[in-house]
């Protein structure tokens, strides 16, 4: 079966997930793990038997049989990598925060979407929290959007921790831009307990008809279209109504491929990524692209 030859760039805890995700998936050959220094990311991928550099970017650059290209660095650096990678025909699937491109929750808007040459995977806190407000808007209108992030310290490696104030502002913009809601708020919280607390997201919505049966319904189909790509995906409070204000919670496990199962806000975004990368896969098969 043929396959889209794709690239990470960054071998952290995201491009490590990544990497063994695309080594499963049935449309995407994993080409290239590139970082800039010897790191333990990049030995790793070695070993297995993965091409690796650590010319960064330009190694990415100098292969033109690349077609897409995973950028999980940082927002500062993909602001450098997103120019340089359009320059070249390869099409980034962005898991910083720098937003260049538009944002892709895959069960909200992958569909919609015409063909870009830059995708952002908004946050963690996004992907696993954009959707029930998409939902709760379609079903009564969301006036106002507010979710709380609550993640493991141990989860939170650099990147995230870098990435903080980028990360609260994308999440808020995505809440309105793509979960419909009129104004956004997003806030994080690290958790040092120990054993390490699973993901857990609590979505608050103000909504302008509130319709109990309604709502309910939209949030369990979005739930079941997530779980598509993210099995460790469910609903630990159910929304509950008081007024107009909505309430739920979401847990996401994750799936274990690298990082641990508590590590879900890092596998829903690399589950996310993925399925883009496949969408976009199969578009290039059918046209035809060499490969």
């Amino acid at each position: 079966m043929n396959k889209i030859k794709v690239a990470i760039i960054g071998p952290g805890n995201i491009g490590s997930d990544l990497m063994y995700k695309i080594l499963k998936s049935k449309r995407l050959e994993m080409g290239l793990l590139t970082g800039i220094v010897e790191s333990e990311g990049i030995k790793r991928a070695r070993v297995m038997g993965i091409n690796t550099s650590v010319e960064g970017i330009n190694a990415v650059l100098a292969d033109p049989d690349i077609k897409i290209v995973f950028d999980a660095t940082g927002a500062k650096p993909h602001l450098k990598h997103a120019p340089l990678l359009k320059e070249a025909g390869k099409i980034a699937i962005d898991l910083t925060p720098a937003a260049v491109g538009p944002y892709v929750v895959p069960c909200v808007n992958l569909d919609r979407l015409k063909a870009e040459p830059n995708l952002n995977m908004v946050t963690c806190a996004g992907q696993a929290t954009v959707p029930i407000i998409y939902a709760i808007h379609e079903a009564a209108g969301a006036k106002y959007g507010e979710i709380v992030a609550s993640i493991s310290s141990k989860s939170a490696g650099p990147g995230t921790r870098q990435n903080i104030d980028e990360f609260t502002e994308t999440t808020s913009r995505a809440i309105v831009e793509v979960g419909g809601a009129k104004k956004g708020k997003a806030i994080i919280v690290l958790n040092p307990a120990e054993p390490p607390i699973m993901m857990c997201n609590t979505v608050y919505v103000e909504v302008e008809n509130p319709d109990e049966e309604a709502i309910i319904k939209a949030v369990n189909r979005i739930v079941k279209e997530i779980q598509n790509y993210v099995p460790g995906y469910r609903l630990r409070v159910p929304p509950i109504l008081d007024g107009h204000k909505v309430t739920t919670i979401i847990e996401v496990e994750g799936a274990g491929d690298f990082l641990p199962k508590y590590s879900g806000n890092l596998d829903i975004i690399t589950s996310a990524a993925v399925r883009v990368a496949e969408k976009i896969a199969e578009k290039l098969l059918a046209k035809g692209v060499q490969v």
